[in-house]
């Protein structure tokens, strides 16, 4: 039997995971959550069911908490962090402590026996050009998200018994819902402003839904031992997009939407790669849902949201 410890689980990713997991239920006796619960969300509310399952309210920054609560884990999987590269310019100190310095504390608290599976962002290839991006390609993080994030991959691939996903860019509904991820994002914006204007639209981003995401995780606790010591790219290999690209996607669905390139002015955010998912695929794991799909799925929720608080920032 496994026992998973789970920090940030309750955050957009964890609260897809969380559940997937305990539905799972081969050989998981127990899921552990941390996490301070900072967007008041009851993401997790529907979990009480599961005997399995434990939620702690707290911070994946203050050791007291977290020691005692890994001490009994199995599998480690450190979700918590300051997402985005607004977030983590909003406030640069909490970046660097939780995103960087909590995952280094967290190691130093395992034994070489205990598992860890660490999610990472591939937004760390920065400027990839027309090249394809492996894991074997440079990260060059352009943002201190992506640099935090990086720095902490290298803390945890330097333990024998680990594995790290490097994740691209999350779509699709959560319990705790985020609308500043790119598509999301527009769609939210296609079906309440019915407009969006576009800077730089040629640069691409590799997409993945959030539901694929939870699934990867299933996937390297099950298969743990022929993939641990390496990192992965987990994304569609057929959704490397530009932002243009999506926003005609978009339109396939919201045929009021008006979406224009701005000809003058910059994006600040300068990400552009394309990314390939094939190790990841050699696993045995593939993606199952499409940007279509994540599509439609976001335009049954949104006229159920009607406020502001499903953001980062």
């Amino acid at each position: 039997m496994t026992n998973i410890f789970i920090s940030g689980g309750a955050g957009y990713l964890g609260s897809v995971l969380v559940p997937a997991l305990l539905k799972r239920n081969h050989g998981i006796d127990r899921v552990t959550v941390l996490d301070h619960f900072a967007h008041n969300q009851n993401s997790l509310a529907a979990c009480a069911r599961y005997r399995n399952f434990e939620a702690v309210n707290g911070d994946a920054r203050d050791m007291s908490i977290v020691a005692p609560l890994v001490a009994k884990a199995d599998v480690v999987i450190p979700l918590a962090a300051i997402v985005g590269a607004p977030a983590c310019k909003r406030d640069q100190s909490a970046a660097i402590s939780t995103n960087r310095h909590a995952v280094a504390n967290l190691c130093g608290l395992l034994s070489p026996e205990q598992r860890v599976i660490f999610p990472n962002t591939n937004s760390g290839y920065g400027i990839g050009g027309e090249d394809l991006c492996t894991e074997e390609s440079p990260l060059r993080p352009l943002t201190l998200y992506g640099q935090t994030k990086a720095e902490a991959e290298q803390i945890v691939m330097d333990r024998e018994n680990s594995i790290a996903f490097r994740l691209a860019t999350v779509f699709g509904p959560s319990p705790r819902m985020r609308l500043d991820l790119l598509v999301n994002e527009f769609v939210w914006r296609a079906v309440n402003d019915k407009s969006i204007t576009i800077f730089e639209g040629h640069f691409r981003r590799n997409f993945v839904h959030v539901s694929d995401v939870a699934r990867a995780f299933c996937h390297a606790i099950s298969e743990f031992g022929r993939m641990k010591g390496n990192i992965y790219n987990v994304g569609r290999t057929d959704a490397n997009m530009t932002k243009l690209e999506l926003c005609a996607k978009i339109k396939e669905y919201v045929s009021d939407f008006v979406y224009l390139e701005a000809p003058i002015g910059n994006d600040e955010d300068k990400r552009d790669y394309i990314v390939s998912n094939a190790k990841m695929e050699a696993t045995g794991w593939a993606p199952i849902e499409t940007i279509d799909d994540g599509i439609k799925e976001l335009l049954v929720l949104y006229p159920m949201l009607r406020n502001s608080i499903y953001a980062n920032v």
